[in-house]
């Protein structure tokens, strides 16, 4: 059954009022009469003008399956379900913003555990009309919009928690759109996330090796009462999943060829998943 959206979540991006749904085909900003689009799948596209993203819709296929059929991070879902799981709010509603959401497997993952007794009511964003057009056709019980974080389009004050997975990160929305109790949640890769494919990939390279240092400390100066929380952990994966692990992530893509070849030709792989879980209270 789809999720019955409340329309009155949302605020226009282009002058900031409020939006009417009356139609039912549209969201009208009651203002200045600005115009977005209600997809047939449910979807908003809050874009004016359509934006290239490095990301599509092989990407995404291969992410959803990475993470439905694999399991890839069901150990990081479970990590941050843990961490979020005791919300302070008062609210009837447990309310979860996916920033970045790409094909919305992560937020639907995680919308599916019980938060204290809440069910988790889950709105995912992202740049990408790929992303954001197979989200809602697999995933029908979360809100999905095409937009850009650096201008959400939602009243300030609206979730319990944001999340931002591998993704870019803008404080002060992030801040806007929090709860005065809200918790906001931030994964960027350690140094051995993907260590085996940096290795194999780049046999002399700068990107044999990484660092989350500058992440971090953008996020501990931006957000309050800040804390990382490790996870890391190897999954074996099959032939098929490393051509789906190969597909999802840039380091693949501008590795070379020969190299990519040679990993998708193993059977199998152990692969290393290494995060820091940032969270942050409002």
């Amino acid at each position: 059954m789809k999720r019955t959206v409340d329309f009155s979540m949302f605020r226009c991006p282009l002058c900031d009022s409020s939006m009417d749904a009356a139609s039912g085909k549209s969201l009208i900003c009651t203002e200045r009469g600005h115009t977005f689009d209600l997809s047939r799948h449910g979807y908003v596209n809050f874009l004016t003008k359509p934006v290239k993203t490095s990301y599509g819709a092989e990407l995404f296929e291969a992410r959803s399956r990475l993470i439905g059929e694999c399991g890839f991070f069901d150990p990081l879902h479970d990590a941050i379900a843990e961490l979020i799981s005791h919300p302070t709010s008062g609210h009837e509603a447990f309310t979860i913003l996916d920033s970045g959401c790409g094909e919305g497997s992560h937020l639907n993952a995680l919308c599916g555990f019980d938060y204290a007794g809440k069910a988790a009511i889950g709105t995912g964003i992202d740049l990408s009309k790929d992303g954001i057009l197979k989200a809602s056709k697999a995933f029908k019980d979360q809100m999905w919009a095409v937009a850009d974080v650096a201008r959400a389009p939602f009243h300030d004050r609206q979730f319990d928690v944001v999340l931002s997975i591998f993704s870019p990160s803008n404080y002060a929305e992030f801040h806007r759109l929090l709860k005065n109790d809200g918790m906001l949640v931030k994964v960027v890769p350690r140094s051995d996330y993907l260590i085996e494919l940096r290795q194999f990939l780049y046999t002399d390279s700068p990107r044999r090796t990484y660092s989350n240092a500058a992440a971090v400390e953008r996020f501990t100066a931006n957000a309050a009462h800040s804390r990382p929380v490790r996870l890391r952990y190897v999954k074996t994966l099959d032939q098929q999943a490393i051509h789906w692990l190969l597909k999802m992530t840039p380091l693949a893509w501008s590795a070379p060829k020969d190299r990519v070849s040679l990993l998708k030709e193993m059977k199998s792989a152990d692969i290393t998943v290494d995060v820091d879980i940032l969270i942050g209270m409002k």
